[in-house]
């Protein structure tokens, strides 16, 4: 039906220009450091299977020639508010175990082989790691598994991120 235009309904939501979000991604990262471009970011929180998927992840990063992005998600603790129907508020509650693993991780001997920084943030672990992946382009997210109860009943991290990550999730028994 050429020469009729279609009127927007007013209530359609717009659709976020492709060209700002590109400009967007590119300007963060501009500010991460040129070394950890293309590096390996693992997830780290002290457990047995996140120490195991630290030292694939050196190997891994040494192999390649690139740096390594450690992240440690600090825990969300819910306030649940459900006087009239309302969802669960999550509030953000220091967490100091990221400063403790920094202490321990500088003073590791094994980390010396390779490049590396540790980035702290808040929220749901799956997210951050993809986000900071994103952030540094990073080539691969290694990531230990999940044993026990919890993991059974909401779902592993493993598993959560593999579905939906946007780069290689490596797997760490």
């Amino acid at each position: 039906m050429a020469g009729h235009e279609i009127p927007e309904p007013a209530d359609r939501k717009q659709v976020a220009d492709p060209l700002s979000d590109l400009q967007a991604a590119e300007e963060s990262c501009h500010s991460c450091d040129p070394a950890f471009q293309h590096g390996v970011v693992v997830g780290f929180d002290g457990s047995t299977s996140s120490e195991r998927a630290l030292a694939y992840a050196i190997g891994m990063a040494g192999r390649s020639g690139s740096g390594l992005i450690i992240v440690h998600v600090a825990n969300r603790l819910p306030t649940t508010v459900w006087a009239g129907c309302e969802p669960p508020v999550f509030v953000d509650v220091p967490d100091h175990r990221t400063e403790v693993l920094g202490l321990e991780l500088a003073c590791a001997d094994y980390l010396s082989e390779v490049p590396w920084i540790l980035v702290e943030r808040g929220g749901d672990i799956c997210h951050e790691l993809e986000e900071v992946g994103r952030e540094y382009s990073a080539d691969a997210i290694v990531v230990g598994s999940t044993h026990g109860l919890v993991g059974r009943l909401f779902g592993s991290v493993a598993g959560r991120l593999a579905k939906r990550a946007q780069r290689p999730v490596v797997v760490i028994p």
